[in-house]
């Protein structure tokens, strides 16, 4: 009996003292990533409620970089939740190939909770979109339970899952800075050189370009010597620039001639074009200050690859962003047609019509007959029919003909009644231009 107890109590003690070795060996060798959550714990500071990137692996991590795990904060340090229980927090940077899925699996997120997460999430963005740089942060409670994901995707933007009795689901814009920039440009072989030269976005060769097509053929007109200058908008998150550059103002000195653009601001619907100070043109256009992003004429189609006329106008904007009756009228159609997708149409009188296509959806107060004022929204962009990303086709029919939207007078011109405000603002537009190519670092005879 006496040689029993001593074999049992001497085992005893091997195994106390190898769970002993086992444990002091595993706090010897930290888990990648572990202090640095376990810091933001402790810190008291919800990094989700700060200003700028909410994610610890923001974008200072290249998407291509070799990113650490770090995996959940130890229970050591948790953090009280609204309940008194532990909350464990979990981030990453996504890395090249993985999958939301993947990330939700080595948080140690069971099956079922995966499912929940990747829906809500999903109810905002396309999450076969995902891509490295994205970032991935969630808050968990004691039982395992998610309180809190969200998904940092493109320029900032978050899409953000509270759970709780039913998830709820938002996008979070990230808090911009705006700012203004103007610089001068003297044209050789092209304005996009000469842009690129000057160090002002290329884009706005483009802009140019498309606004001016019922104007001016700048690839004709160019001899080489002229001199543009620009005045746009960059929104900006910390030092860094997000999404593309607006330009607002161009003015260029053609010859003899000075021809000059006001694009629309974000609450404007209208462009003005000016020659030698007197208004020349102006174009109403359906979305609030959305640009041009393909022109009226013979192109290759982006899908069918083969020439064909584009008979009409297209507008680059964000899906969902409303689109606005340029005109008052009557809707004559509204539904699916062939390659325009959705799409609205809508009678002007005397054989004049407008197209609105590859909508996302259409006002659900509007009817086939009903009418509508200019400024009115007709539905929201989209991406429907044959269409390689959202944005808007518009049209003007006139007596059956689709019509250069640029140029037709039965829905444009300069109206007498506003000349004298647009006069007002060109001049404005003249005087920031030059405050703002003034204060430029190397502005020396930008002036002019």
């Amino acid at each position: 009996m006496r040689i029993r107890l001593r074999y049992w109590t001497g085992l005893f003690v091997v195994v106390v003292v190898g769970i002993g070795v086992a444990r002091w060996q595993g706090d010897d060798v930290p888990v990648d990533g572990a202090e640095d959550g376990a810091a933001s714990v402790a810190s008291g500071v919800d990094p989700h409620d700060a200003p700028g990137p909410v994610l610890d692996a923001g974008p200072d991590i290249a998407p291509d970089a070799v990113v650490a795990r770090p995996e959940a904060v130890p229970e050591a340090t948790p953090e009280p939740d609204a309940d008194g229980g532990p909350v464990t927090r979990w981030s990453r940077v996504v890395g090249p190939g993985e999958s939301l899925a993947a990330l939700l699996a080595e948080a140690g997120l069971d099956p079922v909770t995966r499912r929940q997460v990747s829906q809500a999430l999903g109810e905002e963005f396309e999450l076969r979109r995902l891509q490295p740089g994205h970032a991935l942060a969630l808050e968990l409670g004691a039982d395992g339970s998610p309180r809190r994901a969200e998904l940092e995707i493109d320029d900032g933007v978050r899409i953000r899952a509270l759970f709780g009795d039913a998830p709820s689901v938002r996008v979070v814009p990230p808090d911009l800075d705006s700012v203004r920039l103007a610089g001068a440009a003297e044209i050789g072989s092209s304005i996009y050189a000469a842009l690129e030269t000057a160090g002002i976005p290329t884009r706005f060769a483009t802009d140019l370009e498309l606004v001016l097509a019922g104007t001016l053929d700048l690839r004709r007109v160019l001899a080489g010597g002229e001199r543009l200058r620009v005045a746009w908008r960059e929104n900006r998150l910390e030092d860094r620039a997000i999404g593309e550059p607006l330009i607002d103002f161009a003015q260029l000195d053609l010859g003899g001639d000075r021809y000059e653009v006001l694009w629309p601001g974000a609450r404007s619907l209208r462009t003005r074009i000016y020659k030698n100070g007197v208004l020349l043109r102006t174009f109403d256009q359906p979305i609030a200050g959305a640009r041009l992003s393909s022109a009226f004429g013979p192109r290759k189609h982006p899908i069918h690859n083969i020439v064909r006329m584009h008979s009409g106008v297209d507008f680059e904007a964000p899906l969902g962003a409303d689109v606005l009756a340029t005109q008052a009228g009557r809707i004559v159609y509204m539904g699916k047609k062939s390659g325009y997708g959705l799409m609205v149409e809508i009678d002007h009188g005397g054989g004049v019509h407008t197209l609105y296509a590859h909508l996302s959806e259409t006002n659900d107060a509007l009817r086939d007959g009903q009418r509508v004022a200019a400024g009115d929204a007709v539905g929201r962009v989209g991406s429907t029919g044959t269409s390689t990303a959202p944005h808007l086709h518009y049209e003007i029919v006139v007596d059956g003909k689709p019509v250069q939207p640029l140029t037709d007078e039965r829905l444009l011109g300069a109206d007498a009644s506003e000349t004298a405000s647009a006069l007002a603002e060109l001049e404005q537009a003249r005087q920031d231009v030059r405050l703002l190519a003034r204060d430029a670092p190397g502005a020396a005879g930008n002036e002019g």
